[in-house]
Formats: structure tokens, C-alpha cells, sequence
């Protein structure tokens, strides 16, 4: 084995003799040839056998009479058990001692890797994989394979090191020892099935002193009687984001799904009607709706509508060109009559962030059919056409208070322009800084928006419909038709 040297020899025989697979003898030898460990795991310990006879023949050119006694290390810590697996001068038998000793090492189990650079790198798992990513039907470009290991491994690979080990890992012992000594790396948290995670055992590991190790366990610790399992084999694509702008023509529809207290109040949503196509088109597990605002749901949005983006979650299918895309947008319109989609496209997930960026420093523009108690005339409502940046405090509406916090927050209506329809209603077309409360401006939230048309008309004052004509957002960019 031409890439471990002479000076590799002791440690070879030190792992071989205590259980260690070839490939994290390799790693532990700082092989850095991937084509070495490609080989399978037989050749591989053949290969580490025959190193040591030959290096023993070397040897042995001197005086073939004369054999060195094993090293103190190896009798004292193998004793009666280890005697078993070396022989007289301390190395494993050699391939030529006999079939027996290949076979036995095939399968001991590591007692570093646990067997899973034993199992998983070979041939038949490898197709395992193979079978299980053309099954799951994935269009891919470039792939990542991840593995998510057992923390055991974590604590042997650093104890390795310093030539101190845990005891058998088919028990928590190793983890167990370590939530004692190290209580508070051992947290619970959310989402988590147990506090002996990776980062928790590492994390640990810095901080417990070596001698602490020695005084608890035995070195060299014995195989696992088991390989460790691949519990399961996961496909999973990088999310696929899909932005445009809707308009919303129902004022009996809400942006999302309206559910209180478990039970669902009306049986759509904006968010539904365009989803649903998306991920049967796109074959996804999930997806995140976003927008730029939301409006409630009596309330339409006209105009060249409400920038959105979803994002859908390990999709099979990721490429469409710009006419199928044109397709889903009309398959999407054609869907519903409350709805429709516009400039229909793949984005990036950085492009997302333009959609929020400055969102209170934007601009939306308004349409309120306004009832008053007192009767109006013309003139009663002309001077609103010549306000300008008026400044509003707004408390939080008492209508969302349960759901976003208690404050004052300051906007601004840019531009007003009153249209009189009768003694008792006119319309109002607002400019105002986004995130105000169109409605809480009009009747006044009971004092909680002040000024309001309300206020300003010395009458009371209540909105009757609500439509956003515009927001003056410049994404996604628009598609010609």
C-alpha cells in the first residue's frame, strides 16, 4: 500500500489489533487518496495485512530467528481476549496465515466509525442510494449527499486521538457520562428528539479534562456486536421560489386561511387558489406564502395588484421554461373568477428580499366609499383635496390587537381626493405611506387614530368599501404578454 509508510506501521497494527476498520485506519494515517478508500472493504483489509508482512520480512532480513516481543501497550491492554487476534510479534495474521482472519475482520464491527465506513461505502449501498433517488423522480443538476451521524461517533473520533476511548456505544454511556460531567451543554430545545445532539456532544468534549475519561472507561473499548443501520434515506430538492402580482375581486375572500379556534370561517383563500397549481405542477412537499402587505377580506386589489412569492418546498420538478410558465399562470386564472395572476415567474431567494426592503418607506394608494351621519355637500369635503402629508398616530386597531403588539406608530397620507357622490357618502382616493390603517383613518378606531375623517369633518364617519388601486412596489419585474 504505497500510500502509508514505514512510520504508519505501528499505528496500522495498533488499530488493526483493537478493532479499527481499514478506512479510518486510512483516515487516522492521513490518506487523503478518495480513490483508496473506494476499494472495497476486503481488498482494503488485505491490503493493510499485506503492508504489515511486509514490513515485518524487512525485519525480519536481519535475523529471521529473532522476533520482537509485542509492546507493553498491546499486552496490557489486550491481555487474555487480544492474545487471540495477534501473533507472536505483535501484528494481526497476514493474508498468507490463512482465510480465517480475513473473515473474522470482515465482520468486526469498527469501534471507531461503528461500521458505517464499513457498510456505507460500499457497492451495495451505494446502489441502494441510486434505487432510491430514481424512485423519488427528481430533476437535478448538481447533488449534495449529507449523512447524519450518531454523537457517539463524534466522542470516539476525538478520544481516538489522545488514545483514550468510550465504552460500548450500543448503550448512551458515553453521552450519559458527559451530561454528568458537562450539565450544561444539555439543554432541551424545541424540535429536538434528544439533548445528546452533534453540537452538544462536541461542545462537551472541550471542556471535559482527558484524565476524566481514563478514570470511567476502559481503553481499547470492545466492537459493537451490531453495524450501525441507516435508519432511513431522505431526497430532498432545494426550495423553488415562484413570484408574481395578484388581484384579489372578491370582498368575501381572505389572503390566507381564515381559521379561528380550529374551525375554518370561509372555504378559500388567495393563497390556496394560487398554490394549489404551483405545487401539483412543481410536485412539492409544502410552500410559504408571502406578500408585500396583506389587505383584509372584504377588502379588493385592483390595479396592477399585490407583489407575492412562494416558496415550494423539496420540489421534484424545477424546470419550466416561459411558456409553460405562461400556461400556469392562465391554468391558474381560468381556476377561479376571484383571482387573477400576472407576470408569473422564477425567482431567487435573494430577489425575495427587494419585495421587503423599505416596505414602510413605500407608497399604496386607496379607494374608500365613506357614509357620514350628517349630511354633506361638495364644498363640506373639498379642503381634503388639499391636505399634504398629513401626519397620523395610530394605535394598534382594536380589531388586530389580539395578534400584534400594543403601539403608537406614526404614518403619513401623502395625498387626498374627495369625490362627492351624495348627502351622505363620497368616495376618497388616499396616497399613503404603507402600512396605515385605512379604515381606522375613517371612523377613528374610537380615538385610537388621530386625526381621522371623523375628526376633520366634525361628524362621525364610517368606511363602507375598500379597494387598493396600487402598490408601488417595482417587483417582480414585469413580463411582456
Amino acid at each position: 500500500m504505497s500510500s502509508l509508510s514505514e512510520k504508519d506501521r505501528p499505528i496500522v497494527q495498533l488499530l488493526l489489533s483493537t478493532g479499527t476498520c481499514p478506512r479510518c485506519i486510512l483516515r487516522f494515517c492521513c490518506v487523503g487518496s478518495q480513490m483508496l478508500y473506494r476499494h472495497p472493504h476486503k481488498d482494503l483489509m488485505k491490503d493493510l495485512q499485506e503492508f504489515l508482512r511486509n514490513s515485518q520480512e524487512k525485519e525480519d532480513t536481519v535475523c529471521l530467528d529473532v522476533v520482537d516481543p509485542p509492546c507493553k501497550r498491546i499486552r496490557l491492554e489486550h491481555g487474555e481476549e487480544g492474545a487471540d487476534d495477534l501473533n507472536h510479534n505483535g501484528a494481526i495474521p497476514s493474508a498468507g496465515d490463512g482465510n480465517s482472519a480475513t473473515e473474522s475482520s470482515a465482520v468486526k464491527v469498527c469501534n471507531v466509525c461503528l461500521g458505517i465506513l464499513q457498510e456505507f461505502c460500499e457497492a451495495d449501498f451505494v446502489k441502494k442510494v441510486c434505487q432510491k433517488v430514481n424512485s423519488a423522480d427528481y430533476q437535478f443538476t448538481s447533488f449534495v449527499f449529507s449523512v447524519s451521524l450518531p454523537p457517539q461517533l463524534s466522542v470516539r473520533e476525538s478520544l481516538f486521538e489522545v488514545s483514550v476511548v468510550f465504552a460500548h456505544p450500543e448503550t448512551d454511556e458515553e453521552c450519559h457520562f458527559l451530561a454528568t460531567a458537562c450539565p450544561d451543554c444539555f439543554k432541551p430545545a424545541k424540535n429536538k428528539q434528544s439533548v445528546f445532539t452533534r453540537m452538544a456532544v462536541i461542545k462537551a468534549l472541550e471542556k471535559i479534562k482527558e484524565e476524566d475519561f481514563l478514570k470511567y472507561f476502559p481503553c481499547p473499548p470492545s466492537s459493537p456486536k451490531n453495524l450501525c443501520d441507516a435508519l432511513e434515506i431522505q431526497c430532498n430538492n432545494g426550495a423553488v421560489f415562484v413570484a408574481g402580482r395578484y388581484n384579489k375581486y372578491s370582498r368575501n375572500l381572505p389572503q390566507t386561511p381564515w381559521i379561528i379556534d380550529g374551525e375554518r370561517k370561509l372555504e378559500s383563500s388567495v393563497e390556496e387558489l394560487i398554490s394549489e397549481h404551483l405545487m401539483a405542477e412543481f410536485k412539492a412537499d409544502s410552500f410559504n406564502f408571502s406578500s408585500s402587505g396583506r389587505e383584509d377580506v372584504d377588502v379588493r386589489t385592483l390595479g396592477n395588484g399585490r407583489p407575492f412569492a412562494i416558496e415550494l418546498v423539496n420540489p421534484r420538478r424545477i424546470r419550466f421554461t416561459a411558456e409553460e410558465m405562461r400556461r400556469l399562470q392562465q391554468a391558474i386564472n381560468d381556476s377561479s373568477d376571484k383571482i387573477q395572476v400576472r407576470d408569473l415567474q422564477l425567482v431567487t431567494r435573494e430577489a425575495i428580499g427587494r419585495m421587503k426592503e423599505g416596505e414602510e418607506e413605500k407608497t399604496k394608494t386607496y379607494s374608500a366609499l365613506i357614509w357620514t351621519d350628517k349630511a354633506i355637500q361638495r364644498e363640506d369635503i373639498a379642503f381634503l383635496d388639499d391636505i399634504k402629508e398629513l401626519k397620523l398616530d395610530q394605535k394598534t386597531p382594536l380589531r388586530v390587537l389580539h395578534r400584534r403588539p400594543l403601539a403608537v406608530r406614526c404614518r403619513l397620507i401623502h395625498t387626498m381626493k374627495s369625490e362627492y357622490i351624495d348627502e351622505h357618502h363620497f368616495r376618497l382616493h388616499l396616497k399613503t405611506q404603507a402600512g396605515t390603517y385605512i379604515k381606522e383613518f375613517v371612523h377613528g378606531d374610537f380615538g385610537r387614530t388621530k386625526p381621522n375623517i371623523g375628526s376633520l369633518l366634525n361628524r362621525t364617519a364610517d368606511i363602507l368599501e375598500l379597494d387598493v388601486e396600487s402598490v408601488d412596489v417595482d417587483w417582480p419585474p414585469t413580463l411582456a404578454d
